[in-house]
């Protein structure tokens, strides 16, 4: 008997899904390797705490701390419905140019700040090109802010 076209796709596609099981079985511990160390490597893109981006709880840490300068990059409007205590409000149209003049010592940390992360996360490239290495961008915005229950303050 000769097997068509049809049968002999069937018997390949039956034999290759057989030796690929029993390679997964035989190897079930790199298997289990691999995945968790890729669910490691892919967390902080998941949970979207990428570089320059940073948890409220460490924002706190790094105000208390460090003395870290918040800057709400939000416009005037926002700023003045609620902002972290203590920040400095300039809209992201002007950072560029009132950055320097606002926060003096470059060695401090920075915080960028807005309504949701997005402005705050563009602050962030600016505030970097402008010299001031320690800013990081409050991942969240004041939507996490407020979601930590933090003290909000209004202008």
């Amino acid at each position: 008997m000769i097997a068509t076209g049809r049968e002999f796709i069937k018997l390949y596609l039956y034999l290759n899904w057989t030796y690929c099981m029993k390679f997964i079985l035989d190897n079930w511990m790199l298997f289990a390797v691999a995945l968790s160390a890729g669910t490691m490597l892919l967390m902080p893109v998941i949970k979207g705490a990428g570089q320059g981006a940073l948890t409220p709880d460490l924002a706190v840490q790094l105000i208390n701390r460090e003395k870290a300068v918040i800057v709400d990059v939000c416009e005037p409007n926002e700023f003045a419905g609620g902002h972290v205590i203590g920040a400095k409000n300039i809209p992201l149209g002007q950072l560029e140019q009132k950055l320097a003049g606002a926060v003096k010592n470059k060695a401090l940390p920075l915080i960028l700040v807005c309504y949701s992360g997005a402005r705050s996360s563009r602050a962030l490239g600016i505030a970097k090109k402008l010299g001031f290495e320690q800013a990081q961008s409050l991942a969240g915005g004041m939507n996490a802010w407020r979601a930590a229950n933090l003290p909000v303050e209004k202008a």
